[in-house]
């Protein structure tokens, strides 16, 4: 296997598991100087420096700094590995690292009420979940919400295709699919409100192919959506791969995205980025890819940003899922904006 077919595995393999599991069945730590580096001499220095020159005892709490003044927060999906096989140690790692929220993704083969006892004993709070739609039993659902503490309920996927192929197909999402989503979208957020909580749509790249009018899928969802009922959690490194940008959407719909997924990739093979061939880039260590989240963080200011997690797409071939979950922490950690 060559390794551009093993990366697209990769990453459809992670995105098929997600709408199997959420299509809806009803209706840092750097030293203080890098603040007046280079992003390109703090990659310099990234890859030229052991993975413990990035751990937290490396350098003085006081030099230290969180994005907006925000606690650093991970998806786990990041360390699903580990998860599955040592949920709570795989939490208190993630605490001694610096994270102070995680976002569920799964419950590590455990009911919501016995991971929420896991992540209390590791000093960490999950504001926002994951939850898998495809039961269509939205009052469980939102029941495994707030025993995790939750007060955001997201779907990784919601889809609700009305074109040729599988609902949860992994094709790009046409105009009738983006308005069949957006009123099955403002169903769950009315029923997660008289739940009292607060629904969320997680994108991937295929909301981002251009429908031949100008916009995009994404545009669609936004704009047949309830403000009020239908939040967005835009996942910036999707976002970016699909040839969008996150900067532009704070512009056009203030208020609308609470939460980011900070994500990398490595650069295209070729000049040309887009929603067709997203699917197909390597999912990289924070700050050793092609975005650069420092303006992406400074355009946040104006939703304003809530929560954001730092998550990774494999394959990880450099470094363990732990140790790219460090590398995520001290990118953020260190980030000032």
């Amino acid at each position: 296997m060559t390794r551009g077919a093993g990366v697209t595995r990769a990453a459809t393999t992670h995105v098929a598991a997600e709408c199997a599991a959420t299509t809806c069945a009803s209706t840092d730590c750097a030293p203080a100087q890098l603040n007046t580096r280079s992003r390109r001499a703090f990659l310099a220095e990234l890859g030229g420096l052991g993975l413990s020159a990035l751990l937290p005892a490396s350098v003085p709490r006081r030099a230290w700094s969180d994005p907006l003044g925000l606690p650093v927060g991970i998806q786990l999906w990041t360390v699903r590995e580990t998860m599955q096989s040592d949920p709570g140690g795989t939490l208190m790692q993630l605490r001694k690292m610096g994270y102070r929220t995680v976002e569920s993704a799964g419950f590590g083969g455990l009911s919501a009420h016995e991971f929420r006892r896991l992540i209390d004993a590791a000093d960490l709070t999950c504001p926002s979940a994951h939850l898998d739609f495809s039961s269509g039993d939205v009052e469980a659902i939102f029941a495994d919400a707030h025993a995790l503490g939750a007060r955001y309920a997201v779907s990784s996927i919601l889809r609700q295709g009305t074109g040729q192929g599988a609902p949860n197909s992994l094709r790009m999402m046409t105009l009738d699919d983006a308005k069949a989503t957006a009123e099955l979208a403002n169903r769950v957020g009315e029923r997660a409100k008289r739940a009292g909580l607060q629904y969320a749509y997680h994108n991937h790249f295929f909301e981002f192919a251009d429908l031949g009018t100008g916009e995009v899928a994404y545009d669609v969802l936004l704009r047949e959506t309830d403000a009020a009922l239908v939040k967005f959690e835009i996942d910036c490194g999707w976002m970016r791969a699909a040839g969008h940008d996150p900067i532009a959407y704070f512009k056009k719909y203030p208020h609308r995205f609470p939460m980011i997924h900070v994500k990398d990739f490595l650069p295209a093979a070729g000049e040309h980025a887009g929603a067709a061939t997203a699917a197909q880039r390597v999912g990289a260590e924070l700050g050793t890819g092609f975005i650069d989240y420092k303006p992406i963080f400074a355009a946040a200011k104006s939703q304003p940003l809530e929560y954001y997690f730092a998550e990774q797409e494999g394959p990880f071939t450099r470094m363990s899922q732990l140790e790219a979950a460090k590398v995520g922490y001290a990118y953020l950690h260190a980030l000032r904006v």
